[in-house]
């Protein structure tokens, strides 16, 4: 079986996300297509809109043909971390032969470039990347500006959208892996990764989130029917940002230096923050600057209300440790199961099949229970914790 593997999150899903299932499908000639898809908590450091199974239904009805989790751990870290996460659950599935990513566009040699820039980092590079990094600049910033300074102006270029740095973080990481695996870059259709405006029936998952503050009915042709109906009794989460002020409150400075991407410094200006601002948007606003995305404050936030530490952040550079199935496509149940099952890594489809996996698996595991429950704490109902068959 040849597997293609996307990286998703899913928040919610909508008409771009089955066009590249579509084109992968139709690019790679592959057997099945197989998610790794976010859980409770997304990579922009918030709850996700929909509850995991939810979603990962979704996908498979609008697809996909089955959906594993991507541990919180890894969902809340950046792009390196996010991507090193991913591809190893994806390297871990038996017959994995491609990966497909949405991009602004670039070709796959393109992007193996960019990787392997990342990666055989030259001392001349490594120079550069300190000197801007001493003026303030953030690390996406910084290595862009390193690597127009060191000749390498296509690659920087390439790496101007948070898709296309995804998608050079998906080579680096299949390549540190050396795994034998295709790349198929999908150029995006419709409006941008960040764009807040309806665009047609093309509209990005921020718009849509936007919408569901607003005016749900003028997204409705932007998402398929069934994930229209689940947004019409999406619920209420803004309960969530006063448990994130509380949880660095309740950290202190000096525990906030445990969470991952918060350095010396930075807990100090955030716990002080926490004391003083008028609420989670101000605190938001006031802690960005050109160092430091508001992605990254929320992913530190999020760190702190799930108890992720640095240590927990650092299994992502190890194998998978399982694979937790959200979803799948029932006529292939038995197909799919059987060829999962001789995965290397843990298969875990029922409750029972969870306990034991080992320190490290057992700690993700209670990570993505955490998570889990938080989201149920803010939504009011308790998610189905078992595969979706669709």
């Amino acid at each position: 079986m040849k597997i293609c593997g996307i990286v998703c999150e899913y928040n919610p899903f909508h008409n771009g996300h089955a066009y590249l299932i579509s084109r992968a499908k139709e690019t790679s000639g592959c057997d099945a297509v197989v998610c790794v898809m976010s859980g409770s908590f997304v990579q922009r450091g918030e709850p996700a809109i929909l509850d995991r199974f939810t979603r990962a239904e979704h996908a498979v009805r609008s697809g996909a043909d089955a959906v594993f989790e991507l541990p919180s751990a890894f969902a809340l870290s950046p792009a390196e971390l996010f991507a090193s996460g991913a591809v190893a659950i994806l390297c871990a599935l038996p017959g994995f032969s491609s990966l497909a990513f949405g991009c602004e566009g670039g070709a796959e040699e393109d992007f193996r470039a960019a990787a392997k820039a990342l990666s055989e980092e030259t001392e001349e590079f490594r120079q550069a990347l300190k000197e801007t990094l001493k003026t303030g600049a953030s690390l996406a910033r910084a290595r862009a500006d390193a690597l127009r300074k060191t000749g390498q102006g296509q690659t920087a270029a390439l790496l101007s959208s948070p898709n296309n740095i995804l998608g050079a973080e998906y080579c680096r990481a299949l390549r540190e892996r050396k795994a034998d695996a295709a790349v198929y870059p999908i150029k995006r259709v419709g409006s941008g990764y960040k764009s807040a405006e309806m665009a047609g029936n093309f509209s990005s998952s921020t718009a849509i989130r936007a919408a569901l503050r607003k005016d749900l009915c003028s997204a409705s042709s932007n998402v398929p029917s069934h994930v229209f109906e689940a947004l019409r009794t999406a619920p209420d989460l803004s309960s969530y940002k006063k448990i994130a002020l509380y949880a660095l409150l309740a950290a202190g400075s000096e525990k906030l230096n445990d969470l991952p991407d918060c350095v010396e410094g930075l807990n100090n200006r955030l716990f002080s923050l926490a004391r003083t601002c008028t609420g989670y948007d101000d605190l938001i606003e006031k802690a960005t600057n050109k160092r430091y995305t508001s992605s990254r404050i929320r992913r530190i936030l999020s760190a702190a209300v799930l108890g992720i530490t640095k240590k927990d952040a650092a299994l992502a550079k190890e194998d998978a440790p399982y694979l937790r199935l959200l979803a799948l496509k029932r006529d292939r149940a038995d197909e799919l199961l059987a060829a999962f099952s001789r995965s290397v890594s843990p298969l875990l489809v029922r409750a029972s099949d969870r306990a034991g996996r080992g320190h490290g698996a057992d700690a993700l595991l209670a990570l993505d229970e955490r998570a889990a429950d938080i989201r149920d704490l803010l939504s009011g109902k308790h998610e189905e914790r078992r595969p979706r068959f669709v």
